[in-house]
């Protein structure tokens, strides 16, 4: 599953555009006082304003499997990464056969570098925002995560991430590509103590050749 357009809020477009184009030298496609958007590898991510929001998303790009290290390096002097329990800012998934590191952006919306062994996507270029891949993960927030990762499948054929053990608290749509985290209300973001609120989301997701597009409130 490919997510091709993400779009969220923020109180603040401008600042927004800043972080984006100026710490992580992402390319601005479009701006204009209501809106931002970016080019994140083979995804779009779109900011829209609402002075009045006050929330949290969490979102993760994908880069080459062989690449955490020289981006930890890339990341110094540009973001304050998060250190996991152990104390490294290095998280493991054994089960997903990935790694990954966390940082906020300016909306302190907690992004994600993942590095994911199965993907086989290995580059001999130095780290740079132009191995920034794509969008692979975007977290949703439902009651029920269990019951709306079925009506999904229902609906637009997306299937349970099989590497993930799915559950009524906690479960993933799609593949290694692009994911659909979701999540009860009021459980923490790993690796952080936020807590989870749902948040307008409009996503496009490609999958089976089909093109669909989610909409969350």
């Amino acid at each position: 599953m490919k997510l091709e357009h993400i779009q969220i809020q923020t109180n603040d477009i401008q600042k927004t555009a800043d972080f984006y184009s100026n710490v992580l030298e992402l390319q601005i496609l479009e701006q204009n006082s209501k809106s931002v958007t970016i080019q994140a590898g083979a995804s779009i991510l779109k900011f829209t304003e609402n002075t009045q929001f006050d929330s949290t998303y969490h979102f993760a790009f994908n880069i080459p499997e062989n690449k955490l290290k020289e981006a930890i390096q890339w990341c110094q002097n540009k973001v304050g990464l998060l250190l996991i329990e152990d104390q490294s800012v290095v998280a493991t998934f054994e089960n997903w056969n990935a790694n990954a590191v966390y940082f906020y952006d300016n909306n302190k919306n907690l992004l994600e570098f993942i590095a994911r062994n199965d993907l086989n996507n290995s580059s001999t270029a130095i780290f740079n925002s132009k191995l920034i891949l794509n969008i692979s993960e975007i977290g949703i927030v439902d009651e029920n995560p269990f019951q709306l990762g079925q009506k999904l499948n229902t609906k637009h054929g997306l299937d349970f991430f099989t590497k993930n053990q799915n559950s009524e608290f906690f479960s993933a749509l799609g593949d290694d590509e692009g994911l659909l985290i979701i999540v009860q209300p009021k459980r923490n973001w790993y690796p952080t103590q936020i807590p989870s609120e749902s948040n307008p989301t409009e996503i496009r997701i490609q999958n089976n050749n089909e093109v669909a597009t989610l909409i969350f409130k």
